[in-house]
């Protein structure tokens, strides 16, 4: 109940500030979402909260100290919109799925983060094609996506490196190199389609605050998400303005 009173709370300044920006400017800059609890972590604090809110509207009673780096801070010729279509769970023959319905856009970008429930799933102790198989569909994924540019996160790694903290079924002799893959082919393919956010060198940074739930980002964690993502977001953002 508490959680629903301070969401409504916020929400509704937000909404009535978000439509007096729409009002006044005709561009419209979207930015999607796309993938799995990197991205859509909401449920996993009391404030609803998840990276792609922060990035288009920074909750300034949160994140003070973030107060006007957002969108619609720095909007001018246009103003910005989230379409969040991230699922936790989510893995990547589910982002077809999530991306239904989306045709030609305006200015916008796309956030993409796959990898963590595949590993979780069984690639983590794949002997076989697994990771092949999820290069290829990531790709024609991000192929077929008529978003740019697109954002592509790496998988982050709840252990920060250390494998006495294992928490997989999977002997983390096994399961490291697989990850290590999964990061590989992400890197790999992100430059094709936008720009690479590396999420994964960013949270090995942090502590294991960042963290709930073992792996799901907590409260600071969707924070330090949107802090990783945002500086790209911010360049995309600017360029589509002054286009």
């Amino acid at each position: 109940m508490r959680r629903c009173f301070l969401q409504a709370l916020m929400a509704g300044p937000m909404a009535v500030a978000l439509s007096r920006t729409i009002s006044a400017k005709n561009k419209v800059f979207t930015v999607f979402t796309f993938g799995d609890s990197i991205l859509d972590c909401g449920r996993y604090n009391e404030y609803g909260v998840h990276p792609g809110q922060l990035i288009v509207r920074n909750n300034d009673f949160l994140f003070p100290e973030l107060k006007g780096r957002d969108l619609l801070s720095q909007a001018a010729s246009m103003t910005a919109l989230l379409d969040h279509r991230a699922r936790d769970g989510g893995v990547v023959d589910n982002l077809s799925w999530q991306a239904r319905g989306i045709k030609a856009t305006g200015p916008a970008v796309a956030l993409v983060t796959v990898g963590g429930n595949d590993l979780l799933a069984g690639l983590a102790a794949d002997r076989g094609e697994g990771i092949a198989c999820f290069q290829q569909r990531l790709d024609a994924f991000l192929q077929a996506l008529p978003v740019r540019p697109v954002l592509l996160g790496t998988v982050y790694d709840p252990t920060f490196g250390d494998d006495s903290r294992n928490f997989l079924a999977t002997d983390a002799r096994i399961a490291r190199p697989k990850f290590n893959r999964i990061n590989a082919v992400i890197r790999r393919i992100a430059p094709r389609y936008g720009e690479l956010v590396d999420v994964h060198l960013h949270f090995l940074a942090g502590d294991p605050s960042w963290f709930t739930v073992t792996i799901e980002p907590s409260l600071r964690g969707a924070s330090e998400v949107r802090t990783v993502f945002l500086p790209a977001v911010l360049r995309a953002f600017h360029a589509a303005q002054n286009a």
